[in-house]
């Protein structure tokens, strides 16, 4: 996909690159742990979970292969955002690690991610997409089903240690 402009955001330039770069990892870690917990009371075993989530599709050769994709926003040289694809097999593709950092918000950086991701989907020829996430990420899930997800299940329990959690599980037909 082409490279567009820098996006012009407040007090600096923000960015979208559709690579992964050395230290990406790292710092796509590092945003979860900057905002979920404190953000949302999440222990930190939901940062490990998503840890060892990024280190199993890197094992499997993310992003490189057809129908994976990466968009990792920075502003200032600093990682500010992310969002992936990954080819699950079957025709399934699977939506993951979607955020930005608070300040970025509202602006339609998020909007513009998932626009391109659905792109990539269409054109790899995902029969499916699913994503799982929680009830509490309600732009997010507004996001989600402007382009037709669906919430298919819900757990509802404790996790990641909270008491009471709503986890959903999406899936978009294409």
């Amino acid at each position: 996909m082409e490279a567009r402009a820098p996006v012009r955001v407040a007090a600096g330039d923000v960015s979208i690159r559709r690579e992964l770069r050395d230290g990406d990892r790292d710092g796509m870690v590092a945003l979860h742990q900057r905002i979920y917990p404190d953000g949302y009371g999440v222990a930190q075993s939901f940062v490990d979970d998503v840890a060892a989530a990024l280190d199993g599709i890197i094992e499997r050769g993310w992003p490189d292969r057809p129908g994976d994709g990466v968009w990792i926003v920075e502003r200032d040289g600093e990682l500010t955002g992310c969002l992936a694809l990954s080819d699950e097999g079957g025709g399934e593709g699977r939506v993951r690690f979607f955020l930005l950092s608070p300040e970025l918000r509202g602006r339609g950086l998020g909007r513009r991610m998932v626009d391109e991701l659905m792109e990539v989907a269409r054109q790899a020829g995902y029969r499916r997409l699913t994503l799982a996430t929680f009830d509490e990420l309600n732009v997010a899930a507004r996001l989600y089903r402007s382009h037709g997800f669906r919430v298919v299940r819900e757990d509802r329990g404790p996790r990641w240690g909270r008491e009471q959690f709503n986890y959903q599980h999406y899936e978009l037909e294409l």
